[in-house]
Formats: structure tokens, C-alpha cells, sequence
């Protein structure tokens, strides 16, 4: 297993990790709603949902931009700033 993984960076392996745990949370969301097959309890879900989504997308930008920020100008991280501000400010407001 080691070996399969040896070609690929570890910063990529590490978010990509954190996409699969993501889609693995969704995934188990989506069953307990069918098991329930109650409105009330699948809104709640979904509610806890709106909370790990924004976690995992903040996690991931932020393990990527400490990896990339050496080579970026200040300027640059500056503007990829923004643009997380104003997708985690769309998503709650």
C-alpha cells in the first residue's frame, strides 16, 4: 500500500484524504435519512451537515495554501483570502 502511494505528494494525499472523509460523512447522512424516513430527523442531519462541509473546505485551503505559500506573492495569498471570505460569507449569510 505504501508503495502505491509513494508517487504522490503527501499534501495532495493528506487533502484528498480529507475529500474521501467528507464524501464518507455525506454518504452516512444520506443512509441514516432513508433509515429514519423522518422529515424532522433528516432536516437535523442535513443541519449538522452545514457544519462539516465549511470545516473540511477550510481544512483542506488551508493545508494547500501553507504548502503553496512559499511560492506565492503576498499579493496572491492576500486574493485567495478573499475569496475563501466571500464563499464561507455567501454560504452563511
Amino acid at each position: 500500500m505504501k508503495r502505491l502511494f509513494s508517487h504522490i505528494d503527501s499534501t495532495v494525499l493528506t487533502m484528498a484524504g480529507l475529500r474521501l472523509l467528507s464524501a464518507s460523512i455525506e454518504l452516512t447522512a444520506a443512509i441514516l435519512m432513508l433509515i429514519f424516513n423522518d422529515v424532522k430527523k433528516a432536516v437535523t442531519i442535513n443541519s449538522l451537515l452545514a457544519i462539516v462541509g465549511p470545516v473540511i473546505f477550510i481544512v483542506t485551503m488551508t493545508i494547500g495554501i501553507f504548502h503553496i505559500a512559499d511560492q506565492l506573492s503576498y499579493a496572491k495569498l492576500l486574493f485567495i483570502g478573499l475569496g475563501v471570505f466571500f464563499i464561507l460569507f455567501g454560504i452563511y449569510k
